[in-house]
């Protein structure tokens, strides 16, 4: 009887001691995954990225683009009329990917327009002007910079103090850059929605895997 009893309270205690690991086993599994999708979340949207519409919205619109990209510059008013038809559903996330040459510099403009609130004005105005300062597909700087001046509300002053002085902008295409990468976002503009990547390009490809997700 007393071996019973003995076996019994093994077992007990053996049992015990497998859900008591179980149950570390899945938090630590459970806190292993959390890491991962934040890192995860963190490839498509960085603390500094440029959020456009309701930031809590269900959907996620990746675009990395280049504002010396013709393409881009045929898309944006398509997406921004996507953002406007699911109004306060949809977040777009912009991101950096200066592929062109010189497009850095570019990007850098918009970095110190953005500095001034001027970030969407100033890139709509870049897509409007792409022909006047693109050249073989290449940015020239000293074109972008004289017609910026043009653009209303921009302080060309701040603008300069902006360019000699902030390496922020640097760090952030590179960070943008390294994260087109690791998402194989070799071409702009590249485009994913709730992580899930615009496999097939084209307007209409996008519309339907944006709406797959609403």
């Amino acid at each position: 009887m007393q071996n019973k009893k003995v076996v019994l309270v093994s077992i007990v205690a053996l049992l015990a001691l497998f859900f008591v690991a179980g149950y570390v086993y899945k938090n630590k599994q459970s806190e292993e995954y959390k890491n991962i999708s934040k890192n995860q979340a963190l490839v498509f949207q960085r603390p500094y990225s440029i959020v456009i519409g309701n930031k809590d919205a269900k959907l996620q619109l990746v675009e990395f683009f280049d504002p010396a990209c013709g393409t881009c510059a045929y898309f944006h008013p398509h997406v921004k009329e996507i953002m406007k038809e699911h109004e306060g559903k949809i977040k777009l996330v912009l991101r950096y990917a200066p592929f062109h040459q010189n497009s850095n510099y570019a990007v850098k403009m918009l970095e110190g327009a953005r500095e001034q609130g001027m970030f969407m004005d100033t890139l709509e105005f870049m897509f409007a002007t792409q022909t006047y300062w693109i050249k073989n597909h290449t940015v020239q700087p000293k074109q972008l910079w004289a017609l910026l001046t043009n653009v209303k509300g921009l302080d060309m002053e701040k603008m300069a103090e902006f360019m000699n002085n902030n390496k922020t902008a640097d760090e952030r295409i590179a960070q943008d850059l390294k994260d087109a990468e690791a998402l194989k976002a070799d071409k702009t503009p590249s485009y994913f929605v709730n992580g899930k990547p615009l496999q097939e390009f084209g307007l209409e490809n996008l519309k339907k895997l944006i709406n797959s997700e609403l």
